[in-house]
């Protein structure tokens, strides 16, 4: 997320295609520390593992961390395990050779190869299948990668940064997650802590989503009252930043004035009971969220347990800012 806050200390500049930053740090003595952290590592090809619940800025996190890095000449490489079917995880991640599989009618290299040089950021790292856990461990460690139905291994140079809601010790025991590829990726861990945890950035956070909504949409000089600035900090945040981004751009689309009012800012309150005053998307949002926390993140799980494929649940928590 965007800032004006001073740029990170002791860090070497290199030209860059991605020199904007992006994250907001904050004020909280966790995001400080986090901040320390990051300054030490950036610089380093040091695969790191980002942790925290959906909506706490993971990939905003990746991206301010290979921005510092040697590797920023290049864009960095991000794949989303999330939100492609597991079918078509192995052609994303290692590539494929034409008539690999029915629909391979061309050659096409994977985001390992299309990251050689830079820095791949894998969200959602714990849906990836066992066997192809096994997979990518020997790319990791060979630093080289086969394409689906080629012979040859291909050399490649990465930085990998991965990221999931998920505990991977966790699912290490439960025999989901081999532990081999987590001491891998997990050379260095940062845990983002929830926005509910940072109270002291949810006014600062809004008011910069403020001005960047009534810029997009032509209020520029919007304030943030004092009462719905109340109305921010007793909010649960379930959604964390994401939900409180989502929130200040219809604020700012409702607001028909110069101040936007608590009743500008629509929310909706977590775990409320079934009533006839609620929605059909308010109990498919609660649904949602309940069975996110039954199955621990498992993505799979949840959309097993709520018998919807797995894209579906992805664009689903994106809309309810989940």
């Amino acid at each position: 997320y965007k800032t004006t806050k001073g740029k990170a200390k002791n860090i070497p500049k290199f030209p860059t295609t991605e020199s904007k930053p992006e994250m907001y740090w904050g004020d909280s003595a966790e995001m400080r520390r986090i901040r320390t952290i990051i300054e030490r590592v950036a610089v380093t090809d040091a695969n790191i593992l980002i942790t925290g619940e959906n909506g706490t800025g993971k990939e905003v996190l990746a991206r301010e961390i290979h921005r510092l890095s040697t590797r920023c000449r290049k864009t960095m490489v991000s794949l989303d395990m999330g939100a492609i079917p597991e079918t078509l995880f192995e052609s994303e991640l290692f590539g494929h050779v034409k008539g690999a599989f029915t629909d391979a009618r061309t050659d096409r290299e994977g985001k390992m190869e299309s990251a050689t040089g830079s820095t791949l950021f894998m969200d959602e790292i714990a849906n990836l299948p066992l066997h192809l856990q096994s997979k990518m461990l020997v790319v990791l460690q060979n630093r080289a990668v086969t394409r689906l139905g080629a012979n040859e291994a291909k050399p490649i140079d990465i930085r990998l940064i991965s990221a999931t809601n998920r505990d991977l010790h966790d699912a290490v025991a439960k025999g989901e997650f081999r532990q081999d590829l987590l001491f891998r990726i997990n050379t260095i861990h940062i845990n983002i802590p929830p926005l509910r945890n940072r109270k002291d950035d949810i006014v600062p956070l809004a008011e910069m989503f403020i001005a960047r909504y009534a810029q997009k949409y032509n209020k520029e000089g919007l304030l943030l009252s004092g009462d719905a600035a109340e109305k921010l900090k007793i909010h649960p945040w379930e959604g964390n930043i994401r939900e409180l981004q989502n929130a200040m751009e219809t604020a700012v689309i409702m607001c028909d004035s110069d101040i936007i009012s608590p009743e500008h800012i629509e929310l909706h309150t977590p775990s409320l009971p079934l009533n006839e005053k609620q929605t059909l998307e308010d109990i498919e949002r609660q649904g949602i969220a309940n069975a996110i926390s039954q199955c621990g993140g498992n993505l799979s799980q949840v959309a097993q347990q709520l018998g919807i494929t797995r894209q579906t649940l992805y664009n689903k928590i994106k809309r309810y800012g989940l």
